[in-house]
């Protein structure tokens, strides 16, 4: 998504990434990844609560993860082991979601070009 932003942009609006990370580490992975978009800190996924997308990592992918050296409760700042199941949403001015994709299989990402054609859509309409 991020080769895309000059076209979000151009269609007047932004992209944010909201990680469940401490502030520190959300700051330091868009450091790490030379991200050049917001990246926001939801710390004990309240918001992600809200938009009913929070899923607690089984006990048995525990040792996985700290096998490939992710730390969730360092990273978190907690000990629930509480994700959010990875989204995209494209939110209007008036906070309306003209688009959701929500899919608890990480690997799979919204096309750019349906996120793009959503806010062409938008910007058509104001």
């Amino acid at each position: 998504m991020q080769l895309e932003l000059p076209r979000i942009e151009d269609l007047g609006a932004g992209l944010v990434a909201v990680s469940p990370q401490t502030p520190d580490n959300s700051v330091s992975t868009a450091e790490r990844m030379k991200l050049t978009f917001a990246v926001l800190s939801d710390t004990g996924n309240h918001v992600a609560r809200q938009f009913g997308i929070v899923y607690v990592l089984p006990e048995e992918l525990r040792p996985i993860f700290a096998g490939f050296g992710i730390d969730l409760p360092a990273a978190n700042g907690d000990d629930t082991f509480e994700l959010p199941i990875p989204a995209t949403y494209v939110i209007d001015r008036e906070r309306k979601i003209r688009m959701a994709f929500v899919d608890a299989d990480y690997t799979q990402r919204v096309d750019p070009e349906v996120v793009i054609s959503v806010l062409r859509e938008i910007k058509d309409q104001e």
